[in-house]
């Protein structure tokens, strides 16, 4: 049985739903690096190019392992002509270690995670109502709105620096502020996996990306 047979068997729940929930990819390092379909997943494994990763026990299946686990009652699966397949929610490539290449974009959101709601000032987490985006060279005197260029600050100590650099509002900064080296694989996904938790770290979540 080759990968068409494999298609022909998926084609004709092309539309399911099932089919386009998300698995995690990893590289052969255990690495995320890519959303991929529940059908491409399969495909994937059934090449041998891919095994599945129990979230569980972290024990790997092959096709032919995973092909023979029956779904318990509270787990989708893919209802194809002769049985059901669970679906995979990681999966682990034996080819391939390429990491991510996505970029993260300069965003208000982001800001916010990148210095975690805390002022870059004075260190106070005063809540996100209370926190403003500072430009650390103002606007006034040519400061540009970018990562190295922008940090969080409290609203005191925002009106305290006005229209100043740090060094003229004699105010320090905690640090410089950077561009985040964020892998964000999963970011403006529509649900969250909890498995998946295990092996994305938190700062991957929910970040905007570059387009």
């Amino acid at each position: 049985m080759n990968t068409a047979n494999l298609d022909r068997q998926t084609n004709f729940m092309g539309l399911s739903p099932t089919l386009q929930l998300p698995t995690l990819v990893l590289n052969r390092n255990w690495q995320p690096i890519n959303v991929a379909t529940v059908a491409r997943a399969l495909i994937l494994l059934w090449n041998d190019s891919a095994k599945v990763v129990d979230p569980v026990d972290y024990q790997l299946f092959d096709w032919s392992d995973w092909s023979q686990l029956v779904p318990d009652r509270d787990q989708p699966f893919i209802q194809s002509v002769r049985q059901k397949f669970r679906v995979p929610e990681v999966i682990a490539l034996t080819k391939f270690d390429q990491l991510p290449t996505q970029s993260v974009t300069f965003s208000r959101r982001n800001v916010f995670k990148r210095d975690k709601l805390t002022c870059q000032y004075c260190s106070k987490q005063p809540g996100g109502e209370e926190l403003t985006i500072d430009h650390v060279v103002p606007r006034a005197q040519g400061g540009q709105s970018s990562w190295t260029n922008c940090v969080l600050a409290c609203v005191d100590c925002n009106s305290r620096k006005a229209d100043r650099t740090p060094a003229e509002a004699r105010m320090k900064l905690r640090k410089q502020p950077v561009r985040p080296n964020w892998k964000p694989i999963y970011a403006q996904r529509m649900n969250r996996i909890q498995s998946w938790n295990k092996f994305i770290s938190e700062a991957y979540w929910n970040v905007e990306l570059e387009t």
